[in-house]
């Protein structure tokens, strides 16, 4: 007995019948439903790529510039005697720090020590001189006053003595005298007149003793003057073989040992170099095209630099411009600048070179994401951004400066998307992916203000 198949209330008796209606049903049931799951079916059928994304993040970022630099010296003095001598002893070792002040040589003094002596031996001289023209000179001050009032008194005894000759004239005429009488008279008026005159003289004759001793005091006193000169020379000239620091920084090596025979201010007779590196200098060059932007932000306020250690660049050290170059080198087309370093640690050293950024100002909204994710086509810089339903799209972007590792995105993505980092090559858009583990842009270092 054959088996039986109803459809709908149909009876058929034929296997192959009843095989082809079911068949037609099966088709029908999958007409039916085929609209709504051919898209799925499709999808399903679509390989999806593995990729690596982050997060696009919003952060303040400075504006800066980057360039290579070079440490150097503060200042830098030679040090060399100021008198010709020899070195007797040295008060430093190589490479030490010195301070302002710090004794570095000692010369033989015995020279200098003679002849500050001898120059303090002549002052002494001089001065015992000036005392005994001073007190010559007020003798004879006393013997012009003496002689004055010996004038002034002769005078008065030649008037008496003149009125008496008057006298004794009107008496002789009268007859009243003897001629004798007279004649002694008028002597003794002639001797009075005589002492006058003789007082005059003493006068006029200690006036010019007077004259003279003041001169020879003036000339003792400026011998003394030259002979106090002479010894501050002398002394300064002993203090000179004192060689000292003339400003904090350190030495090098050692160029003249004791025993050495040094000339005065000779380049010949170096005897050590120091070079101060507290604060510190380091020169970096910018094209010019920055010179108007670096010039706007300086007027504003100092602008902070930052130096780069090769091989930590993750511990930068914190400056400050303080020079500008006022001409353009027209070799290159860049300009000099100039940053100070406090140094306390002496990372930075004379010579060394370093990577530098000079940060202008501060971009309080900036996009960031990993530099690895910008891709260049023809039309320009894109990335891939993720959306919502797993696939990508090609985002055309203009980016900014680089920071580390990040890149900042000035237009075309924003705050929170979802960008590939890698895998962009097996990428198209519409392309379905599946990510790991979405990781957010690393922050850049906090350089700026």
């Amino acid at each position: 007995m054959k088996p039986w198949l109803f459809v709908r209330g149909a009876k058929c008796r034929c296997w192959p019948c009843a095989a082809g209606g079911l068949l037609l049903a099966v088709a029908a049931l999958a007409g039916c439903s085929g609209d709504s799951k051919s898209g799925q079916a499709q999808a399903a059928r679509t390989p999806v790529v593995q990729v690596t994304a982050s997060t696009a993040l919003q952060k303040a970022v400075p504006v800066q510039l980057s360039a290579n630099g070079n440490a150097q010296a503060y200042s830098t003095v030679s040090i060399m005697s100021q008198v010709d001598g020899q070195i007797a002893r040295v008060h430093f070792t190589e490479g030490q720090d010195v301070k302002k002040g710090d004794l570095l040589f000692t010369l033989d003094q015995r020279p200098f020590e003679a002849a500050v002596r001898q120059a303090e031996g002549i002052l002494a001289k001089d001065r015992a001189q000036l005392l005994q023209g001073q007190a010559a000179l007020a003798q004879t001050r006393a013997s012009e006053k003496q002689a004055e009032a010996n004038l002034a008194r002769d005078m008065a005894q030649l008037e008496n003595a003149n009125a008496e000759v008057r006298r004794y004239k009107e008496l002789i005429d009268e007859g009243a005298i003897s001629k004798e009488q007279y004649d002694q008279v008028r002597t003794s008026a002639l001797a009075a007149e005589a002492t006058v005159q003789a007082d005059q003289a003493a006068i006029t004759n200690a006036q010019a003793v007077i004259q003279a001793a003041e001169a020879t005091l003036e000339n003792a006193k400026a011998a003394i003057e030259a002979d106090q000169a002479a010894v501050e020379n002398a002394r300064i000239q002993l203090d000179y073989t004192l060689i000292r620091a003339p400003m904090d920084g350190r030495t090098a090596s050692l160029l003249l040992h004791p025993g050495s025979t040094v000339k005065a201010r000779d380049a010949g007779s170096v005897m050590v170099v120091i070079n101060q590196i507290h604060p510190i200098y380091v020169t970096f060059s910018v094209p010019e095209q920055y010179l108007a932007e670096i010039r706007k932000y300086r007027d504003a306020g100092t602008l902070r630099v930052e130096a780069l250690v090769p091989g930590q660049e993750d511990q930068p050290i914190d400056g400050k411009l303080t020079f500008v170059n006022n001409t353009v080198d027209p070799t290159t087309g860049t300009i000099q600048l100039k940053a100070d370093f406090a140094n306390p640690d002496n990372r930075l050293w004379p010579g060394q070179f370093l990577n530098v950024l000079l940060i202008l100002t501060t971009e309080p909204n900036a996009v960031l994401v990993p530099s690895q994710a910008l891709q260049t086509g023809q039309q320009g810089p894109f990335l891939f951004v993720i959306k919502p339903d797993h696939t990508v799209e090609a985002r055309p972007v203009v980016p900014g400066q680089a920071l580390d590792n990040l890149t900042v995105i000035q237009k075309g993505v924003a705050p929170g998307e979802t960008v590939v980092t890698d895998g962009q090559i097996r990428l198209a858009p519409g392309t379905r992916v599946e990510v790991r583990p979405a990781t957010p842009a690393t922050a850049p270092r906090e350089n700026a203000g």
